[in-house]
């Protein structure tokens, strides 16, 4: 479903969006450095989940890693393979992303899912942890506040959950988490961040 309100909302802002975010320099350092991190403990192909106009696919693959690229905004997915057409970039859905299961050593989802209703969530990450092989590691992007709520994000309403809240999702999607990481974001919000690994014998 790319005609979904949430692409239509990105696709209208599109060009503003690229020219804020260009390439990962333009990210916030602390960013940089974990997704490096995190990458480094990867052994196998890398999806970037929402990939957006291809930011951290190009920065992934300029670390040598083997990445491609997938969103629902028919307009980032353009850019993207206009800047570099080298690389896979998938046009589709998280809900339905059409990859085969159990192939990949890691699942970049960097506030790739902040608009999905909350109930929505589970499914979209249960799917994600398919695609993981196992031992294959999901890193999380999100926002973060005491209780579940939505607020007005500056593209189309977004939620923010507990960290605890997401911790125990993952781990019912048959995560083991390994690490978390909270910080001051602007318009007083809370960046956060998980990464958690699929068990070497897959979920239960």
């Amino acid at each position: 479903m790319t005609d979904s309100p949430v692409a239509a909302a990105y696709g209208a802002i599109a060009a503003r969006y690229i020219d804020l975010f260009p390439d990962a320099d333009a990210a916030h350092e602390d960013d940089r450095s974990l997704i490096a991190r995190w990458a480094s403990t990867i052994d196998g192909p890398i999806l970037d989940a929402g990939s957006g106009p291809g930011l951290w696919t190009v920065f992934l693959h300029g670390l040598g890693h083997d990445v491609s690229g997938i969103d629902m905004t028919p307009e980032f997915v353009a850019h993207a393979r206009a800047i570099r057409p080298d690389l896979s970039w998938t046009l589709g859905d998280l809900r339905h992303p059409g990859i085969t299961e159990s192939t990949l050593g890691g699942v970049l989802a960097w506030f790739s899912l902040i608009h999905l209703p909350p109930e929505e969530v589970p499914a979209v990450l249960g799917g994600l942890v398919r695609l993981l092989k196992p031992g294959g590691r999901l890193l999380l992007g999100f926002f973060t506040q005491p209780r579940l709520q939505a607020f007005d994000h500056s593209v189309t309403t977004a939620w923010a959950w507990p960290m605890a809240t997401m911790v125990s999702t993952l781990q019912d999607a048959g995560l083991t988490v390994e690490e978390h990481h909270e910080r001051p974001a602007p318009r007083g919000r809370i960046n956060a961040a998980i990464i958690a690994r699929r068990p070497p014998s897959g979920p239960a």
